[in-house]
């Protein structure tokens, strides 16, 4: 077969494949309406939620930006000048229940965006500073049980400082030991292990702490949580080692 009749043969199956496509586009006319119909709405779905998710996350860090704002406004002694201008509280209570305000709002409203997220562990933090625990822990515990496992950790060890505070201390040491067994970057394991000493030495139980310090001392005698296992076991040898 030559050249030219192979080209031929291959002009001929592209039309009659052109005709088939054309002809079944025709008979199918109504499913190729729907299907383009159904598929533009799809694009359209995702693309106006990508955006909405967009505005949302935005306005979530607006709102996050503003209440961590409040936050960090000065506290100002009494008598104390003042730069005219320049907002200030007069104590950590006041300046935390104007900030838990701000970070519960945010974290209401967006609660689905990682921003409103962190804004209810910081609204748990602020309840703490403005001693209204009962609302601190149950916060806390919202925070504590989301899928976010670093929030998660923070809220627990905040939970276990609240339950040292309060006489609970058993709840402490069940949080301490479950972030120990399960640590984060934000909460590593050797942290979780040193407040967990420091609740043994308020309990009088010096022993269980000194246990505690020693395996985290020749754990990693290097890092910080080894320096300061080691302070604590020798409290007179352990600046120098600080210092190096």
């Amino acid at each position: 077969m030559d050249q030219q009749t192979k080209q031929a043969l291959k002009h001929d199956q592209f039309i009659d494949t052109t005709h088939k496509g054309l002809d079944w586009a025709s008979e199918n006319r109504h499913v190729v309406i729907v299907t383009s119909a159904i598929l533009l709405a799809i694009l359209i779905v995702v693309v106006g939620g990508f955006v909405i998710y967009n505005n949302r996350s935005n306005a979530a860090s607006v709102a996050f930006g503003a209440a961590m704002q409040e936050y960090q406004t000065p506290l100002a002694e009494p008598g104390q000048q003042v730069p005219p201008g320049i907002k200030t509280y007069a104590t950590v209570a006041e300046r935390a229940k104007a900030a838990n305000q701000l970070f519960m709002a945010a974290a209401d409203k967006y609660n689905m965006e990682p921003d409103g997220k962190t804004a209810r562990y910081f609204g748990g933090l602020t309840y703490l500073e403005e001693g209204n625990n009962g609302a601190a822990e149950s916060t806390l515990k919202q925070v504590a049980s989301g899928w976010n496992s670093e929030l998660a950790s923070l809220a627990k060890l905040s939970l276990a400082n609240l339950y040292r505070q309060t006489g609970q201390d058993a709840k402490a040491v069940d949080l301490y030991n479950e972030l120990t067994a399960k640590p984060t970057t934000s909460v590593p394991a050797g942290l979780a292990q040193l407040q967990l000493a420091e609740l043994y030495e308020s309990q009088g139980k010096p022993e269980d702490a000194k246990k505690i310090y020693a395996k985290l001392k020749d754990k990693d005698a290097k890092s910080a949580v080894g320096l300061l296992a080691a302070q604590k076991l020798n409290p007179s040898a352990a600046p120098a080692a600080l210092q190096r």
